[in-house]
């Protein structure tokens, strides 16, 4: 949360979705008043604040946040996503601690199931639990819960969990109960269930989810102008673990968009930085990973940079509750994936629940850039974006102006002319000896290496069966990619 909206909450008083407490001595009533959010409509809990709104002040803080945090996560069942931040307020510390409503209710904090009536949080009775059971049955299973098909033995990227492991023991956000045994390190973390991996769990540690899940892609293109029908000078497909394809994602975003340098008087060195706010790119990049709808195959998350604007498109409308003018402002997060969200979380990507908007706003603001504005429809998904201004950028007096758009020179896809040989030699669908044949050779392991594995690497053929790479059925067709490549040698090579 941001310190006006602390100060907006703290100015309404206490209510179904605000509690203050003076201190965080007292551990246990503030693990039920989370969990009282959490089976509620989540809510926001202030400490450092007393109940008539007058700020006191926490001392040692930091400190604090990691007992309080892990005292939340081991008390608390099922885990949960909890943001809990320090925060200085009128030159003194205070905790916020934000809670979604929970997707897995009912809760329990020590084995008791609390909620929120008002402002009081009491002991749910039978009636009550029991009619939130109802309730949570009659719902359909979020799809990251779901078991996937993957083989946990054959198909976990071991790194990508050790890391994950390495940067929770960092923060000492989550305990495990055996670190070395990578089947209970993914129970640990809700994403397998009795040996098998659910959806969320492929998705975020798998070698390849693409595999089974062709909607974990993140396709990125680079325009020369501002028409998304023009030709592209950069396009990549990426696959991978969750967080290897967001970092893979942001690179080529930084790759493709123009730096500002600026030479600052009295020094020699050139200082270049992002044009859009490195903190707010990456805030949007993984908030369309973390939010978006991930149960239809057709879906995905694709980027477009274009000369004056970046746009980061995710499938699936703003969760219900969400709208753009809500975006500007900051909210409760609501949560569509909330196990993909706890790990990322876990990774440090997400420490600003419910504010990552309002940040990508401050920064682009502070940056002298227009505000990003989101645009959502249930059919057409989410799309927000970022823009620059035509006109240069006014220059502070100390830095002496010498802004120069930079882009990296990597900006065209590499294309071998064997890959082009066996574009134009591929009609509709052909089995690998066919397109050898075709082509006129021999050897099937150069032309394994030189021709068809090149081709893949670039997304300009695609398998017809991509879930069984070795099938002895397995045949090739020219994809969306290659036939822009083929378009674009042969616009080049027009008389």
């Amino acid at each position: 949360m941001t310190l006006e909206q602390i100060k907006k909450l703290l100015s309404l008083g206490e209510n179904q979705r605000v509690e203050c407490k003076a201190s965080i001595r007292n551990l246990d009533v503030l693990g039920k008043t989370v969990c009282g959010f959490l089976n509620s409509a989540g809510g926001y809990l202030i400490c450092g604040v007393n109940e008539r709104g007058k700020i006191i002040g926490i001392g040692d803080s930091h400190d604090a946040v990691d007992k309080l945090e892990r005292y939340l996560i081991e008390n608390i069942s099922p885990k949960a996503f909890i943001a809990v931040q320090v925060e200085e307020l009128d030159k003194k510390l205070v905790i916020s601690i934000e809670v979604p409503a929970g997707s897995d209710v009912p809760y329990a904090f020590k084995n008791s199931i609390y909620i929120r009536t008002g402002e009081l949080t009491q002991v749910a009775n039978a009636q009550i639990i029991r009619d939130i059971v109802m309730r949570q049955q009659i719902e359909p299973e979020r799809w990251e819960r779901r078991f996937s098909f993957a083989d946990m033995e054959d198909t976990i990227d071991v790194q990508e969990v050790r890391a994950t492991v390495s940067a929770a023991g960092n923060v000492r956000r989550v305990l495990f109960r055996d670190e070395k045994d990578i089947s209970m390190v993914l129970e640990d973390f809700s994403v397998a269930r009795y040996g098998r991996l659910t959806n969320g769990g492929d998705v975020l540690f798998t070698t390849n989810p693409a595999i089974r899940l062709p909607q974990t892609r993140i396709r990125a293109m680079r325009y020369s102008s501002g028409k998304a029908g023009d030709k592209f000078s950069d396009m990549k497909s990426f696959e991978g673990p969750l967080h290897r394809i967001f970092e893979d994602a942001y690179a080529f975003i930084i790759r493709n968009t123009s730096s500002i340098s600026t030479f600052i008087k009295g020094s020699p060195k050139r200082l270049d930085t992002p044009l859009y706010p490195e903190e707010a790119v990456r805030e949007a990049l993984i908030n369309a990973l973390a939010h978006r709808d991930y149960s239809a195959a057709s879906g995905g998350v694709s980027i477009h940079v274009y000369p004056h604007r970046l746009e980061i498109w995710n499938s699936g409308a703003l969760p219900d509750g969400v709208t753009e003018q809500s975006l500007l402002e900051g909210q409760i997060s609501i949560l569509r994936n909330p196990d993909i969200a706890h790990v990322l979380y876990l990774r440090g990507l997400m420490e600003k629940a419910g504010r990552g908007s309002v940040l990508m706003v401050q920064k682009c603001l502070e940056n002298g850039l227009p505000s990003p504005f989101w645009k959502s429809d249930p059919k057409l998904g989410v799309t927000v974006t970022f823009s620059t201004p035509e006109v240069t950028p006014e220059v502070t007096p100390e830095v002496t102006p010498e802004v120069t758009p930079e882009v990296t020179p990597e900006v065209t896809p590499e294309v071998t002319p064997e890959v082009t040989k066996l574009l134009k030699h591929l009609t509709g669908e052909m089995s690998r000896g066919d397109l050898q044949d075709a082509i006129g050779l021999r050897d099937a392991e150069h032309f394994r290496k030189s021709y068809i594995n090149p081709a893949l690497e670039i997304k300009a053929i695609e398998m017809t069966i991509p879930e069984k790479p070795t099938s002895s059925k397995q045949k090739y067709r020219i994809s969306v990619v290659g036939e822009q490549i083929l378009a674009s040698f042969n616009d080049n090579n027009a008389v």
